[in-house]
Order: C-alpha cells, then structure tokens, then sequence
C-alpha cells in the first residue's frame, strides 16, 4: 500500500492549487482518504477527508468555503482543490488512508504518503 501526495508549491496570498493523492497497492475505491497538514511548530491537523460508502466529506473549520476534497476512482486519486489561500495554510500536507470506509479518528490513518510542501507567501 502506497499513497503519494503531489502538487504543491509557492503561491501568492489568494491563489490556487491542487493537490493530489496517487494510490498504488489498493484501490482507494473502498477507504477512506484523508488530507492532514503540519507547519513548523505546530502539530499536525486534519484538514479534510472524504468517505468511499457515500461520498461525505470532512473540513477543518478554518479551510470550509475554500478547499475541496474529491475523489477520482477511475484514476485512482483523491484530489484537495485549494481556493483563496492564506499564508496560515502554509504547511507539508500529507494524504493518510486507514482500514475503514469512513472518515475515521486521526490514529486509525496508518498508511501516510510522503508529504508535498505548500507554500503561501508574496
């Protein structure tokens, strides 16, 4: 089982990106994806997440209205759209799956991809 994050990078207070998550291993199909991020100093936090049963979603409060979590079963991917950004979101954001098909508690995620930097700033 093998989750890659990608798409980072430096952007301008108020741009865009789009970060995706590559499964190999597994087809994401039946499990939960879930999208964390850490900045330096700063402990790790949920930012969103999304069920494979019905499609729901999770959003950490500050990024509600302005991310968006999908998913792609075709290609195997999870997609994290990123609106509006704000130098707070900088961070490494990780893609974290677990053996459940929904949502679960941050300590049941126990496949983690790499990591993928986001960085906001002018």
């Amino acid at each position: 089982v093998q989750l890659q994050a990608s798409g980072g990078g430096l952007v301008q207070p108020g741009g865009s990106l789009r970060l995706s998550c590559a499964a190999s291993g597994f087809t994401l199909d039946y499990y939960a994806i879930g999208w964390f991020r850490q900045a330096p100093g700063k402990e790790r936090e949920e930012v969103s997440c999304i069920n494979s049963s019905n499609g729901g979603t999770f959003y950490l409060d500050s990024v509600k209205g302005r991310f968006t979590i999908t998913r792609d079963n075709a290609e195997n991917k999870v997609y994290l759209q990123m609106n509006s950004l704000k130098p707070e979101d900088t961070a490494v954001y990780y893609c974290a799956t677990g053996d459940y098909e929904d949502c679960m508690p941050t300590w049941q995620y126990n496949y983690w991809g790499q990591g993928t930097q986001v960085t906001v700033s002018s």
